[in-house]
This record gives C-alpha cells, sequence and structure tokens, in this order.
C-alpha cells in the first residue's frame, strides 16, 4: 500500500492512501472485447470436434491421467480455464450435459459465433443492449421455426427403429463409430428397460455403466440386472447360486463395539479365551441369523476378518463384501430386497430375490465380477462396457451416456429436427427473412444470428474435409429452391443431401436449448461493460 503525506490550505497534515493501486481496472467497450476475444478462444479449441468427422483431444491431467475424447463437455469440464468468460462457456457446455446429454460441442460453437458476430456489430458502434435485443428477437423466431418444420417420429415398445436411428446418429461422431449398431441397440434396450412410459419419465439412477478393461468394444453387452465388480470373499465358495435369496447388510460381520472411546485390558489367559468365545459366539449367532431368516447369500457393504469368512463358507453361506453404497442400493432396487443395518432385524421379507447370481473370470489375470440375474424387479439394467485399454472404456461410457440421453429425450418428447446442420441452416434462412422487415436497428443483430448459425454447417463441412462456403452455399441455395428444410451437409459422402434420406435426426428439445442457452449466455456477456480485478499483494 502506498501513501502520500500532505496538508491543507491551514497547514493540518493528512495522509491520502493509494487503495486503488491494487485494482485493474477495464471498461467499456474495451471490456466487452477483451470477453469476446476469451469466448471465441475457448471456442476455437472444440470447433474441431463437431460433427461425425470431428478430431479428438488429447487431455493430460496434473497427475499424468490421461484423457481422449471430443465429447464438448468432457474437453470443457477438463481444461484448466483461468479466464472468467471462459469458465461461463464451461459452465455453458454443463448445463447442455445436465439438462440434454447431447449437444454440447455444438452450443460452444454456437455460442462463440455468435460473440464473433457481436464483435463486428461493436465495431460499427451499435450499442451492445441493441445488439442483445435483435439476438434475443433472432432466438425467438429461430425456435419458433424449429417447431414448425419439426416431425414426430412414432415408435412403441414393439417398433423402435426411429428410436435406434437418433441413438446412432448420436453416435456418429463418437470412438464406438464402429460398434454403431450394437451400441444404438443398448442404448435403446436400456431406456426402454426402465423407462416409465405413462408419465414419460427415465430414471437413470436405474441403469448402472460398468467398464472392465480387457476384450473388444464388440464384447459389451447389457444385463437385465446388477453387475457387481467384486468376487465372492471365499475361493472355495460355489461360483454359482440359483434361486438366490438375498440377505443385503450395512452392518459389518465382527462383535459390536461401543460408539465412544473404549480400551480393553486382558491380565491373563483366562480373559483372552473368554473374549475368543465371546467373538466366536457372537460370528455363529450372526450367521445363524441369517440363515433362520432364508438367505442362502450374503451382500454386506463392510468386510470380515477370516473367521468369519471361514465361518460363512462353513454353514455354506456364499458371501460378498466391500460391495458399496450405489451398488448396495441398486441391487435392493433390483430384487426387491430392503437394505438391513442390524442383524437382528432380518426377516423373511426384507431378502432379495434373484434367479441367478454367479461369478465370472475375465481374461488370464483372474479378475471377477458378480452378476446378478433374473431379479424380481426388471427395471434396474447395467451395462457393461469392454476396450482394450481405459481411455477407450472411458470414452465408450461417455459415448453410451449421451447415446441414451437422445433416446430418454424422445420419449419425453418424440419431436426430431434433421441433423448435417439442416435444422440451423433453415433457422438461418427464416431469421434473415424476418429481418428484413424490421425497421428498427436490431435488424442488423438478426443478420448476424442468422450468420452465426451457418457457422455450425460451415464447422461440419470444415472437419469432414469439404470446402466450407461452397458446401454452404450450396445446401442453403437447394433449400430456399425447393424448400425442403432436411437439406443439411452431407459430412459422410452418402450422396445425398437430404438428411431424411441418410435417418439423421436430432431431439427438438435438444436443439431449441442449444439455441436458448447460447443466447442467454451471448447476452450476458454483451452486458458486461466494467471489470474490476482485486490483484493480490504478490502481485
Amino acid at each position: 500500500m502506498s501513501a502520500v503525506y500532505t496538508t491543507d490550505e491551514y497547514g493540518r497534515p493528512f495522509i491520502i492512501v493509494r487503495e486503488q493501486d491494487k485494482k485493474a481496472r477495464t471498461t467499456g467497450v474495451e471490456a466487452t472485447k477483451a470477453h469476446i476475444m476469451a469466448a471465441k478462444a475457448v471456442a476455437n479449441i472444440v470447433r474441431t470436434s463437431l460433427g461425425p468427422r470431428g478430431l479428438d483431444k488429447i487431455l493430460i491431467s496434473p497427475d499424468g491421467d490421461i484423457t481422449i475424447s471430443n465429447d464438448g463437455a468432457t474437453i470443457m469440464s477438463q481444461m484448466a480455464i483461468e479466464n472468467q468468460i471462459g469458465k461461463l462457456l464451461v459452465e455453458l457446455s454443463r448445463s447442455q450435459d445436465d439438462e440434454i446429454g447431447d449437444g454440447t460441442t455444438g452450443i460452444v460453437v454456437l455460442a462463440g459465433a455468435l460473440l464473433e458476430q457481436a464483435e463486428e456489430l461493436l465495431d460499427r458502434g451499435i450499442h451492445p443492449i441493441r445488439i442483445s435485443d435483435g439476438f434475443e428477437q433472432a432466438c425467438k423466431i429461430a425456435v419458433a421455426h424449429l417447431d414448425r418444420v419439426s416431425d414426430i417420429i412414432p415408435w412403441s415398445k414393439d417398433n423402435t427403429s426411429d428410436l435406434f436411428r437418433c441413438a446412432k446418429t448420436s453416435l456418429g461422431s463418437k470412438i464406438v463409430n464402429k460398434r454403431h449398431d450394437q451400441f444404438a441397440q443398448i442404448a435403446v434396450d436400456a431406456i426402454l428397460a426402465v423407462a416409465d412410459l405413462e408419465r414419460k419419465d427415465v430414471d437413470f439412477e436405474l441403469i448402472k455403466v460398468e467398464g472392465k478393461v480387457g476384450g473388444e468394444m464388440a464384447d459389451s453387452a447389457l444385463v437385465h440386472g446388477v453387475i457387481i465388480d467384486k468376487d465372492f470373499s471365499h475361493p472355495q465358495m460355489p461360483k454359482e447360486v440359483k434361486d438366490a435369496k438375498i440377505a443385503i447388510l450395512t452392518c459389518p460381520f465382527e462383535p459390536p463395539k461401543p460408539k465412544t472411546k473404549h480400551k480393553l485390558e486382558i491380565t491373563s489367559v483366562k480373559e483372552f479365551e473368554e473374549l475368543q468365545r465371546y467373538e466366536r459366539e457372537t460370528f455363529e449367532t450372526m450367521v445363524k441369523q441369517v440363515k433362520d431368516c432364508g438367505a442362502n447369500i450374503v451382500a454386506c457393504q463392510w468386510g470380515f476378518d477370516d473367521e468369519a469368512n471361514s465361518l460363512l463358507l462353513q454353514h455354506k453361506l456364499p458371501a460378498i463384501r466391500w460391495v458399496g453404497g450405489p451398488e448396495i442400493e441398486l441391487l435392493a432396487i433390483a430384487t426387491n430386497g430392503r437394505i438391513v443395518p442390524r442383524f437382528e432385524d432380518l426377516s423373511n421379507e426384507k431378502l432379495g430375490s434373484a434367479g441367478c447370481i454367479r461369478e465370472v473370470t475375465y481374461g488370464t489375470t483372474n479378475e471377477s465380477m458378480i452378476i446378478v440375474e433374473d431379479c424380481a424387479n426388471s427395471k434396474a439394467v447395467t451395462v457393461l462396457v469392454r476396450g482394450g485399454n481405459k481411455m477407450i472404456v472411458d470414452e465408450a461410457k461417455r459415448s453410451l451416456h449421451d447415446a441414451m440421453c437422445v433416446v430418454r429425450n424422445l420419449i419425453i418428447d418424440n419431436r426430431v429436427v434433421y441433423g448435417g446442420a439442416a435444422a440451423e441452416i433453415s433457422s438461418s434462412i427464416a431469421v434473415e427473412k424476418e429481418a428484413d422487415q424490421v425497421s428498427s436497428i436490431e435488424q442488423y443483430a438478426m443478420r448476424s444470428f442468422a450468420r452465426a448459425l451457418d457457422a455450425i454447417p460451415m464447422a461440419l463441412a470444415e472437419n469432414s474435409g469439404l470446402p466450407p462456403i461452397e458446401t454452404l452455399s450450396y445446401v442453403k441455395s437447394q433449400q430456399i429452391k425447393q424448400g425442403i428444410s432436411s437439406l443439411g451437409v452431407d459430412c459422410m459422402n452418402a450422396g445425398t443431401s437430404d438428411m431424411k434420406e441418410q435417418f439423421v435426426f436430432d431431439p427438438l428439445i435438444s436443439k431449441r436449448q442449444q439455441f436458448l442457452l447460447a443466447t442467454q449466455l451471448v447476452k450476458m456477456i454483451l452486458k458486461i461493460d466494467d471489470v474490476i480485478v482485486h490483484r493480490s499483494d504478490e502481485q
């Protein structure tokens, strides 16, 4: 802190303290342009990952962990972004991921394109508030146009072909595109297994995605039951239990201990033998209580020592120990069992039931998993994802999550728009047409919004190795001439630009959310005109 000593006109001394030395301040258009530059830099990072031919990014954490992905939300969340506006874009992709589950790359690219257009308008002297208002009007027109051009896709439990095609569209840009059909079918089957079709609701808590390194992606499968990444507690226990009655415990197989701090002093051999006898009797009582209630297998959240393990084996009671909290809950839901906190509370009504519980060994390393099948409640399912290494398994799990989110969105609202940027091009044409009828200065902002929407098809064409401007011009002219809103960028060189023929769909709620959230964020950034940064003493 710096200070200046001075006196007033009467000679009285006083000190002026310069506290503002610790503050850095940017104001006006300069502040807005600094924000736009930061946001554009972040958006350009994920731009090359857009579409079925998008490229992957490799992200290395401070600990040396490697993530390879082209999922927008994953890339954004793992980048160490210091800039506050950059962090807003990270939050944008995360909110899209949380709400919709797909379209996380497209929303960031759109926000970056809108800010780029806003910068040009600022250079022409248009006030940020007028730009915001123009973007808001254009967004309403674009969203209303999406509703008009959307198609309803019929589906039922017996006819899931359209759901399957939408899941395939989502997986087109992912690492699993070699096993397109298999993973799309897994996504559809998993969602329909747990969906409440009357309420149009899907509980993702009932779907567990388990990854296991080894094998190939073709070995991935959907299990109508629960997979627990454990093995039976004793190697001599049976590896398969038919007509299982499961006791699900959150209490450990050990003598009870006082809750407060305690100390036990043993001064003679007799006292030690008494303690040993008490422990053995306690274990035998616990095992007897489990057997008496009719259970023939135990799943325990805690561990137990060798003595308890040996007793369980003697009483022919297979056991699984160290079962995690989420797995315990899923097991209870799947088997219609109750989680029991004390041995005294065990009863036959609280046991879970399953047709078969078996231990499966993978590869040559004796890694095992326990599969619980033919459960009493068929709504709980597990997807087992296999892959050559951890990075492939992790990316396959993320890809499958996106595909399942797309299917879930279609169960909630079965309206779709066409992919390949057909929806963006069609909305861009509609916004430009409406802009001509606006007499105020907002028409410039509306035209800029239309140009920002064109950034999506240009990025798709560029990432697919096509000339971007030429491709966009051709598709746009064909849409206007033919009046067909399903014409888009032919990324896969299928020979037709009609996305309806290629079966490339996007859920309407996903596309609408992209437009609304991106516009909302851009409006917020444009309204910031003053940045005050407090610097620390070290700086």
